[in-house]
């Protein structure tokens, strides 16, 4: 399934993306944001799930990779992260979109996820709540998140 996404008359493409036939543009993108720009220690960031959870890419008009996010088969979402210079474009809404259709074609009941603190009020938006208070992870505060 391909989303597309128009603003500014820039559209964006969010697919499946396979950890083996993409990895290069998946680990491209989470490096620059969260090993280069937020600091994560590489060995945070990399972890056992990646080869066995759906990888969602976003590209721009020119198939170039600019955001990407995944979800675990527990429900969980996570490792969303979109190039800098893309935020505020509606790539994060584009990917957000597409896997909350992909977590109800799969029956998911309620779907989670772990928010930097500073992008709670994003997730509202899409029904997210809060729940429980705020703890570090990777240094970085986060909430945990519940849609149900």
């Amino acid at each position: 399934m391909t989303l597309f996404v128009k603003k500014d008359l820039s559209a964006y493409a969010v697919r499946a993306a396979s950890w083996h036939e993409d990895i290069q543009a998946l680990r491209g993108i989470r490096e620059a944001v969260f090993i280069r720009e937020q600091g994560v220690p590489p060995e945070l960031e990399w972890d056992e799930f990646d080869m066995n959870c759906i990888h969602a890419l976003a590209s721009d008009s020119a198939a170039n990779p600019v955001g990407t996010a995944r979800l675990l088969l527990d429900g969980s979402f996570g490792r969303m992260a979109v190039l800098r210079e893309f935020r505020g474009k509606r790539v994060g809404t584009a990917l957000m979109h597409w896997l909350l259709r992909e977590a109800e074609s799969r029956q998911m009941q309620h779907v989670t996820l772990n928010a930097q603190v500073q992008a709670i009020e994003f997730y509202k938006k899409f029904g997210f709540q809060v729940t429980g208070k705020a703890f570090l992870d990777a240094g970085i505060s986060h909430v945990r998140m519940v849609l149900r």
